[in-house]
């Protein structure tokens, strides 16, 4: 498939669903399948726990995490006391989870694998710091529980995005949701020097620090009281709003279009790259979206190749 070529230019490339059972550990098994291992060193870990062979909320199959031969993994300890695959203990971090420390090994033999990997965004990259004694090339993180945060440029360099029917049941909004958070992903740098524009970061939301700033640096989540506040001050000058990433954005999708419309901008200090759009049309409610439709119609939305996994496997394999 196209976009692992892609994936291969980045360090560290995270796999994020918009909704449990959107198709991500699925997408994630794909990638894991076919990267290089003979002369490219990967890892992969999971924020919290993935890989169970069933769902604990839905009580549906998922498909478990299938470790290549030479591949690193991260997990707990109580996970990789359980694991069923020869590997090789390269170290016992300082980073721990509800179920011990996080365990770095090397699969010896292709294998499924339970991830239980860090559970927070700082301890994740407290992980990834430790593997450059291991000459890593590329880190894969499994963003569990549609936790956006994974995919924080802050994190990782770039993502994956997998949605689909179970993040809703109707292609024209499907279509919609998933492309506002592809509108967020793609937001500009900030382009402004800080010694040269005024920056206010505040935390409350007087009109006055809002009407005497053209720039203004939300420090924090940018909220939709946030954005409804600078939006009433657009009539009386330009605005700019700077975050610190799209993961701290949570706005709704009229309100930020409504805003843009009316001449505001957002902007953010640190991007991701969007490598690839996934989808899963059926739902663990056994709805099936139609396959073609969707991806057409997402493509079009978002103006990128969206991809059906578990249909196209067949077309991608070599």
């Amino acid at each position: 498939m196209p976009f692992i070529d892609e994936i291969l230019k980045y360090h560290s490339v995270s796999i994020v669903g918009l909704e449990k059972n959107t198709g991500k550990t699925e997408s994630l098994n794909y990638i894991i399948n076919r990267l290089p291992t003979d002369y490219f060193a990967v890892a992969v870990t999971s924020i919290g726990l993935d890989g169970e062979s069933l769902d604990q909320v839905t009580s549906t199959a998922k498909p478990e995490i299938t470790m290549k031969e030479g591949m690193f993994f991260g997990t707990s300890e109580k996970h990789y006391r359980e694991r069923k695959i020869l590997s090789e203990l390269y170290d016992v971090s300082d980073v721990t989870t509800a179920l011990g420390r996080v365990v770095t090994a090397k699969a010896l033999q292709e294998g499924k694998i339970l991830l239980s990997g860090p559970s927070s965004g700082s301890a994740l990259k407290r992980w990834m710091s430790s593997l450059n004694n291991f000459g890593i090339d590329l880190i894969l993180v499994d963003g569990a529980l549609s936790r956006l945060s994974t995919a924080s440029p802050a994190i990782s360099e770039a993502m994956v995005l997998s949605t689909g029917a179970a993040f809703s049941a109707n292609i024209k909004d499907l279509v919609a949701r998933t492309s506002f958070v592809v509108d967020l992903i793609n937001l500009p740098f900030f382009t402004g020097k800080e010694t040269e524009t005024e920056i206010s970061s505040f935390s409350d939301l007087g009109t006055d620090a809002i009407r005497n700033h053209t720039v203004i640096g939300v420090e924090g989540a940018l909220t939709n009281r946030l954005l409804q506040a600078v939006k009433n001050e657009l009539p009386k000058g330009e605005k700019e709003l700077v975050v610190h990433d799209f993961t701290r954005i949570f706005v709704s999708p009229d309100l930020y279009r409504s805003f843009i419309r009316r001449g505001g901008r957002i902007s953010v200090r640190m991007k991701s790259k969007l490598i690839a759009v996934c989808v899963n049309p059926v739902a663990p409610n056994g709805i099936v979206l139609d396959s073609d439709l969707l991806c057409s119609a997402l493509s079009a939305a978002i103006g990128l190749p969206v991809y059906d996994i578990v249909k196209d496997r067949d077309k991608y394999d070599v």
